[in-house]
C-alpha cells in the first residue's frame, strides 16, 4: 500500500467520522426538540384543562358522543330535509319540520331551503371574488417593482394590500356588522377586501415576471402607462390572472360557510344551528349538499383554468 492510498484512506475515514458524529448531533438536537415540544404541549393542555370549568381530559372518552347525536334516526330522513319533504317523524317541533323551509317559485314549484341558502353562499363567494379581482388587478400592475418606476407609489400599494390580508375575514366581517348589520352583505365585503389582498400579491408577482420586451417597444412609440399595461402587459398575465382568480372562488366559497356560522347568511348559519340543536337529519343533509357543492366547484375550476392556462402550464403552477 503507497503512501498516498494510505493518506487518502485516512481522510476518508475522518470524514465518515466526521459526518457520523454531525449525524449523532442533529438527532440529538431533533430528539430534544421533540421532547420540548411535547412537553410543551403537555404543559399548555394541563393548564387548559385546570382552567376549562368542563375538564377536557375527563371528558376526552366522549369525544365522539356528538356523533352518536347526529345519526338519525330514520335515514330517509336525510333526503327528507335536502328535499322539504314531510316527514312521517314530524311531531310539530323543528327538528322535522322540514317542509316549512320551501322557497315558492311559481304555484307548486318551489326551491328546497337548503339548495337556495346554498346558493347565497354561493353568491357570496363569486361577487367578494369579483371585487377581489376587480381592485386587485389595478393595484398589481402599481406595485410591480418593473411596471411603476416610482418606489413611494409602490410601497404604499403594497403595505395596502398587505393589511387587507392581514386581518382574518371574520374580524373584517364583526367591524362592518356593526355597520350594516349581520348578513351576507358583511360577509361579501369582508372577503372582497381580503381578496383584494390576497390576488394583489399574487398577481403583481406574476407582473414581475413578464416579457419587457412588448412593453419597450410600446414605450418606444411613446405610449402612455395606461396603454403599455392594456396593450403589452395585460394579454401576457391575464390567463395566469383568471386561474388564480377561479382558485379563488374555490376558497372563497369554504369561506363563505364559515362566514355564514357567525352570522353571514348562507348555508353556514343553518349548519350551525343544526349542529348545536343536536338535529341529525338536516346536520347530515347540509354536510352532504355543501361536500358535493365543493367537489362540483372545485372540479369545475380546475377544469377551466386547465383551458385558460393549458395542460402544460396547469401542471407546472400545481408542482
Amino acid at each position: 500500500m503507497t503512501l498516498s492510498t494510505t493518506i487518502h484512506s485516512e481522510a476518508t475515514r475522518q470524514q465518515a467520522d466526521a459526518w457520523r458524529r454531525q449525524t449523532s448531533l442533529r438527532r440529538f438536537y431533533t430528539a430534544l426538540g421533540v421532547g420540548l415540544l411535547l412537553v410543551a404541549m403537555v404543559a399548555t393542555m394541563w393548564f387548559a384543562d385546570e382552567a376549562n370549568a368542563g375538564h377536557f381530559f375527563e371528558r376526552l372518552p366522549h369525544i365522539l358522543d356528538f356523533l352518536s347525536w347526529l345519526i338519525p334516526k330514520d335515514w330517509n330522513d336525510v333526503w327528507r330535509a335536502l328535499f322539504d319533504i314531510a316527514s312521517p317523524h314530524d311531531k310539530g317541533t323543528q327538528e322535522f319540520n322540514f317542509p316549512l323551509g320551501r322557497v315558492y317559485i311559481w304555484g307548486g314549484f318551489y326551491i328546497p331551503e337548503y339548495f337556495e341558502l346554498m346558493l347565497t353562499t354561493i353568491n357570496v363567494a363569486l361577487v367578494s371574488t369579483f371585487i377581489g379581482f376587480v381592485f386587485a388587478v389595478p393595484f398589481s400592475f402599481i406595485a410591480a417593482r418593473n411596471l411603476t418606476p416610482s418606489p413611494i407609489l409602490r410601497l404604499i400599494v403594497k403595505r395596502f394590500m398587505e393589511l387587507l390580508r392581514a386581518f382574518p375575514e371574520i374580524v373584517i366581517a364583526g367591524l362592518f356588522a356593526a355597520i350594516v348589520s349581520i348578513g351576507p352583505v358583511a360577509a361579501i365585503i369582508a372577503i372582497g377586501l381580503h381578496s383584494i389582498g390576497a390576488l394583489g400579491k399574487l398577481f403583481y408577482e406574476i407582473n414581475e415576471n413578464i416579457d419587457m420586451r412588448p412593453e419597450e417597444g410600446l414605450r418606444a412609440v411613446g405610449a402612455n402607462w395606461i396603454e403599455r399595461v392594456r396593450f403589452a402587459d395585460l394579454p401576457q398575465v391575464l390567463p395566469n390572472f383568471m386561474s388564480y382568480t377561479l382558485l379563488r372562488i374555490e376558497i372563497n366559497v369554504r369561506i363563505s360557510t364559515i362566514m355564514g356560522a357567525v352570522g353571514g347568511g348562507g348555508i353556514g348559519e343553518e349548519l350551525k344551528l343544526a349542529i348545536s340543536r343536536g338535529f341529525g337529519a338536516k346536520t347530515l343533509a347540509l354536510v352532504l349538499l355543501l361536500f358535493v357543492t365543493i367537489f362540483l366547484v372545485d372540479r369545475f375550476s380546475a377544469w377551466l383554468r386547465r383551458k385558460l392556462v393549458g395542460e402544460q402550464g396547469f401542471l407546472m403552477s400545481a408542482a
